[in-house]
């Protein structure tokens, strides 16, 4: 057995700085679970969802978080802000070490278009290794829903992903299906935290490497510390999930690799569907008009 223990947190959060509310949570969380290794947030949790909240990294509050890790002794991870870098704007997470060092940051590489407009998609996946531990790596929200992201992480060797979400709205049943079927088709244990208020509608949820639920919160405040085998990630990879099918090899060794990733493939269909754009209320029979300008928005996946 080579267990790990992790805590993903759900509190409500507010628009602007999560930062002080996050700190006395992860205290709290050390009180009563003194045996958590790394603490987990949920997507934009430091500042919540407004743009203008973006700030270059590193930065002061990044900082505080380096402080926080370094004192209890414990992996990190900010669930993610806004992040302000040669122009632009990028959802970006921390994850940090328990001697504070940032190990690496991840920029979500599908911002939920058209309500998260202005941010620019990240393009490179993120995976680290913990020593005698195993490696884990990072999707943030919407990113899941493209199972080519959880494809490429498994095929880089991650064993539990950790996906932060900031979902507020009537779809978060459908998060919750995307991230349980992950955890099987992966066969990686999958963190799937979302916030409260201003940071989402919770329900939270925990899923391992056999496909099973292992927790899943409801709309209150709650602390999930949950201890995880990786001796079990690499026991379904090889044996089989629940003994029986083996994805990963069966990936390993297709025999055809699929066009709709080659050049020059006839993309006519997907062309025809028009660009993305919100929904408008339809001025009669027929389908609904779109609207295609820009739009601002706070709610993203």
């Amino acid at each position: 057995m080579t267990p790990f223990a992790i805590a993903g947190i759900q509190m409500f959060l507010g628009h602007g700085s999560n930062a002080d509310a996050m700190r006395h949570r992860i205290d709290l969380t050390m009180h009563l679970y003194p045996w958590v290794q790394m603490v987990m947030f949920s997507e934009l949790a430091v500042f919540g969802p407004m743009l203008h909240h973006a700030q270059p990294l590193p930065g002061g509050t990044e900082e505080e978080f380096q402080t926080i890790a370094r004192h209890h002794k414990i992996w990190l991870v900010n669930g993610s802000m806004y992040e302000r870098r040669d122009g632009a704007i990028y959802n970006t997470t921390s994850v940090i070490d328990p001697e504070g060092k940032i190990v690496g940051r991840y920029s979500k590489m599908f911002p939920f278009t058209p309500l998260e407009q202005g941010v620019t998609p990240g393009k490179d996946f993120f995976v680290w290794d913990i020593e005698d531990v195993g490696r884990f790596g990072i999707l943030n929200c919407y990113d899941m829903w493209f199972p080519e992201t959880s494809r490429t992480l498994t095929a880089m060797g991650a064993e539990v992903i950790l996906h932060p979400v900031m979902t507020h709205t009537i779809d978060r049943d459908i998060d919750l299906a995307v991230s349980h079927a992950t955890s099987a088709m992966m066969q990686a244990y999958v963190f799937d935290i979302n916030g409260l208020g201003a940071g989402g509608n919770g329900q939270s949820a925990v899923f391992d490497p056999m496909g099973r639920k292992l927790h899943q919160a409801d709309a209150t405040e709650q602390i999930i510390p949950i201890e995880i085998d990786m001796e079990l990630v690499r026991r379904s990879r090889e044996r089989g999930i629940r003994g029986l099918g083996q994805m990963a090899k069966s990936f390993r060794d297709r025999p055809t690799d699929f066009p709709v990733y080659q050049k020059g493939f006839d993309s006519t269909y997907l062309d025809s569907l028009g660009p993305v754009a919100t929904p408008r209320r339809a001025d009669g029979p027929g389908p609904s008009n779109v609207q295609t300008l820009p739009v601002r928005r706070t709610f993203v996946k």
